[in-house]
């Protein structure tokens, strides 16, 4: 089912199935048993004609069904559109997404079968180093929402892994990520170990991960192995040090059999000296993960540099020397100054507001 473009005026609409669960209320109200809503998720979420299974729909769905889809497929479709469309040199592309109300986040699509998706408009944890943060949290991303950039994405290109690694801090949105979580793991089709919860580190993003049905992969942002340091980056996340971070993260990977992905993101003179890693060799040695180097993405008016390509790369072959694994990393769209939520600040400065902001 191809989405269905429609103009950012339509609200309402947009915005009352936002969350699974209320859509799939609205596809029981429009007289859809478990099978009829199931193959109609389906078809959505794949970017699939409706009739594209086995059974055709004037015969499988019940008449009381049948008239309300063409309905049902134009609420499915305003809930998210493509904004702009900005491709990478490394095969990657990078979406500006228009949500039902007109607020807009960023999906990326990876090389090899990826896409990241945003589960909040702006952030509250405030990363001195990550523009989404700057505006704050104005709205969490519900559910459906989420669903939807997936929806967009397969429209485009094969989807077979999701990180939740866009714009948004999924701990502080945990109703509506873990909905979208058990939907990415059963009818969107998604290998558990290929969905990815991203996370500064929060106690009841570990506990929902523990007691969580569909149990993805775990990337933990530490950035620091310094409780002040972190303290200073991340000025509003939990106050849990490195230490505790990776002691929880590790007892999730032990659980859950999936190594932990360690973020950190490549702040010249800040964060790239000896000292972090003797310390990174301290938290990580012999756990179950791996470490992900990040050269940071320039932003404008930001007192943080890039380390050159050759300092990232001494930095990497040093930490494999010592006995930890990892992998340097150059984020999608570098060369579009694409890094998270730079090209939504470049747009909404050009787009209407939204309605709620012009209130």
């Amino acid at each position: 089912m191809t989405a269905v473009m429609h103009p950012q005026g339509d609200h309402k609409r947009s915005t009352s199935i936002a969350r699974l669960h209320t859509l799939k209320q609205r596809l029981h109200d429009a007289g859809a048993a478990p099978l009829h809503a199931q193959r109609i998720l389906r078809a959505w979420s794949h970017a699939l004609p409706l009739e594209s299974g086995r059974r055709r729909p004037s015969t499988f769905f019940p008449a009381a069904l049948r008239a309300n889809v063409p309905t049902i497929q134009a609420e499915l479709g305003a809930l998210a559109r493509v904004h702009t469309v900005h491709p990478g040199a490394d095969g990657s592309e990078r979406l500006v997404v228009a949500l039902g109300d007109g607020h807009m986040v960023e999906s990326v699509l990876l090389p090899r079968g990826g896409l990241c998706v945003s589960s909040q408009v702006g952030c509250a944890v405030g990363c001195q180093f990550c523009m989404t943060g700057r505006d704050g949290l104005l709205r969490q991303v519900g559910s459906a929402e989420i669903i939807a950039q997936l929806s967009l994405a397969r429209a485009r290109r094969p989807v077979r892994r999701v990180v939740f690694m866009g714009m948004g801090e999924p701990a502080h949105n945990l109703d509506n990520v873990f909905e979208a979580i058990d939907f990415l793991g059963t009818v969107g089709g998604v290998g558990h170990k290929n969905i990815v919860f991203s996370t500064v580190g929060d106690p009841r993003a570990f506990e929902r991960l523990h007691d969580a049905t569909v149990k993805p992969a775990l990337a933990l942002s530490l950035h620091t192995t310094r409780a002040d340091l972190r303290r200073s980056l991340l000025p509003r996340a939990p106050d849990l040090t490195p230490q505790a971070l990776v002691d929880e993260a590790e007892r999730y990977a032990q659980a859950s059999g999936y190594p932990v992905q360690y973020q950190w993101t490549l702040l010249e003179g800040v964060n790239d000296s000896a000292e972090e890693v003797d310390g990174l060799v301290r938290l990580l040695a012999g756990k179950r993960g791996i470490l992900n180097l990040i050269p940071f993405n320039t932003l404008d008016d930001s007192p943080f540099q890039r380390p050159t390509w050759a300092r990232c790369q001494a930095l990497a072959r040093t930490l494999h020397e010592r006995g930890i694994l990892t992998k340097l990393r150059d984020s999608a769209g570098q060369d579009v100054d694409g890094g998270c939520g730079q090209l939504r600040a470049r747009a909404i400065r050009i787009a209407p507001a939204p309605a709620a902001a012009r209130g």
